[in-house]
């Protein structure tokens, strides 16, 4: 069955979906323990939140960047250099870290993900054709799930090892096996047309002339209502994710007491979950009830959260229904979004959208890591019960949404009658 899946890919996706499992297991080992290995190394809750938020505000710079710099260098030298620095150099800074000012320079490193992120996207869909991005996007999922069945691995070398000494040994494999990646990504794909229109195009007039093509880009997204409803469903679920992503081995581990060998289960288990999902349920959703789907799957993420927030202290049975409610709300709804958002983006001006996408993410989610030291300090429950509401707000947006296309489709009957 995997066969005809690949061979549906051709081009560039093919290219940039073959070498992502390089990237996303030694990814999915070592950020289960990411927080708690900065607590180890004696990191408070406030200095994990600041080290998050700095961060996020360094991918703001790199993201208002990001869509000049796609453009001027093209999407494969943009996607290759800036991996090369924030991940290849920021996963050894993580391998060598011993206090705050070391995690500090990584997250300052790292934070230049944002380029290489825009690049990836730019060269994944370009040269693909609409009707198959919801497609590319649920294999890309499928990889990252795939990479969720290796976190275990993870949690036997701390086992083996303790957590900091096997943290350092995660950190140096990622290093080598995203590096090796990185290059054989780079030698298997091609520049795409607009790419090495938008060179030629960027080459012949300077910087910030450039830069000002920013402000009609800005200018069509805020003049196109439903584009803006996308863009504000896609910055809530980015909210969440990094808020989570920052707290939750921290949750199961300090407050609800969870084990930190069974820790690397949940992602795991996860996984599982997320296959049998894509697996049985994403195959039977017609192309036409996408958006409802979608929305469902944002209510079945919010009781997940609902039912962690409420979790009692090793209470195993609440964290796995939270766990299979979470990997099952999120193979339905993500692949979608990405789609989603991918179509309404112009080719023409597709990086330096995204790229102010990036940015308005950035700007919204960058307090969230301080926001989620805080709350955590205040109530360890806290930084769940925010992710959830992350989730209702995602629902009401698109109910405001379909309403919207609801009156258009209506208008246009009556025009037409």
């Amino acid at each position: 069955m995997a066969r005809p899946w690949f061979a549906r890919l051709q081009g560039n996706s093919r290219g940039c979906l073959a070498f992502e499992p390089l990237f996303l297991i030694p990814y999915s080992m070592f950020t289960v323990y990411a927080t708690i290995y900065m607590y180890e190394l004696g990191l408070s809750e406030v200095a994990i939140g600041w080290i998050t938020t700095i961060s996020l505000i360094v991918q703001v710079f790199s993201s208002f960047l990001s869509g000049y710099l796609t453009d001027r260098m093209g999407r494969k030298k943009a996607l290759l250099y800036f991996d090369i620095l924030s991940w290849t150099f920021g996963t050894l800074l993580w391998a060598v870290s011993q206090n705050f000012w070391f995690f500090l320079a990584a997250a300052l490193v790292n934070g230049f993900q944002r380029v290489p992120h825009t690049a990836f996207y730019c060269l994944l869909v370009e040269d693909t054709n609409p009707k198959d991005r919801t497609y590319v996007f649920t294999i890309l999922q499928f990889i990252s799930v795939v990479g969720g069945l290796f976190a275990p691995l993870g949690g036997l070398i701390v086992l083996h090892y303790s957590l900091v000494p096997g943290m350092r040994i995660m950190y140096v494999l990622a290093c080598v096996l995203m590096t090796l990646q990185f290059i054989g990504r780079h030698l298997t794909t091609h520049e795409t047309e607009m790419g090495l229109r938008k060179i030629r195009e960027t080459s012949q007039v300077g910087w910030k002339e450039n830069l000002a093509g920013y402000g009609s880009a800005i200018r069509s997204v805020l003049a196109n209502p439903a584009l803006m409803l996308i863009f504000g469903v896609y910055i809530l679920f980015n909210f969440q994710m990094t808020l989570k992503g920052t707290y939750l081995s921290l949750y199961l581990a300090d407050y609800l007491q969870l084990d930190s060998g069974l820790i690397s289960l949940v992602p795991a288990i996860s996984s599982v979950f997320m296959l049998l999902t894509m697996w049985l349920i994403m195959p039977r959703i017609p192309e036409r009830f996408a958006s409802r789907a979608m929305f469902w799957g944002f209510a079945v993420s919010l009781v997940s959260n609902v039912l962690l927030a409420a979790a009692p202290a090793d209470g195993l049975v609440w964290i796995g229904l939270s766990t299979v409610l979470a990997a099952v709300g999120t193979m339905i709804c993500s692949p979608i979004l990405e789609a989603e958002v991918a179509n309404a983006i112009d080719d023409e001006q597709r990086a330096k959208v995204f790229s102010i996408l990036s940015v308005l993410i950035l700007l919204i989610i960058s307090p969230s890591g301080i926001i989620g030291g805080w709350s955590y300090r205040l109530d360890p429950r806290a930084p769940m019960v925010l992710v959830a509401a992350a989730f209702a707000a995602a629902m009401c947006l698109m109910l405001v949404q379909a309403r919207k296309a609801r009156i258009s489709a209506s208008k246009g009957r009556s025009m037409g009658g």
